[in-house]
């Protein structure tokens, strides 16, 4: 299991105060270098021009993005999907050490919104090679990530 620590209650009560919008352009630059590629390969245009927003229960953070034909973008319009977890949690979901639906029937992993959409995500993400978005990771990056992934 990964042993991560426990983020403080006041952190997150901190991290929910600051604005949105520069966690969510550096969320959508990152997935525009990571995911983007692979999602290009299927069938992402039920994606498009939705809003999504991912909430880290443990840090505070929200992530507020579109997807467009060019990749992701940050956006702050009322989400139509938004999925909720710990850091940990969505840790072991990137790497696989964890099933989404284990995590959803046990309550730890929270899907509100547009629920077919959410289904449409959870597929489009089990179709992803982690080991293919790791490769786009600069090296320092890959090699924590590898870490995490192997813990």
């Amino acid at each position: 299991m990964l042993n991560l620590p426990v983020f403080p209650p006041l952190l997150a009560s901190l991290v929910n105060k600051l604005p949105a919008t520069p966690p969510s352009l550096m969320f959508s630059l990152a997935a525009n270098q990571l995911l983007w590629p692979a999602l290009k390969a299927l069938d992402w245009q039920p994606l498009s021009g939705r809003r999504y927003a991912i909430r880290v229960k443990d840090l505070g953070l929200n992530l507020r993005f579109t997807v467009t034909p060019r990749g992701f973008s940050p956006d702050s319009g009322t989400p139509d999907l938004t999925i909720s977890a710990t850091a940990r949690d969505f840790l072991l979901l990137l790497s696989r050490k964890e099933d989404p639906d284990t995590l959803f029937f046990s309550r730890r992993l929270v899907s509100e919104g547009d629920t077919e959409l959410g289904l449409t995500v959870k597929n489009l993400l089990d179709a992803l090679d982690p080991e293919a978005m790791l490769r786009r990771l600069p090296l320092p990056l890959a090699w924590v990530a590898q870490r995490l992934m192997a813990a």
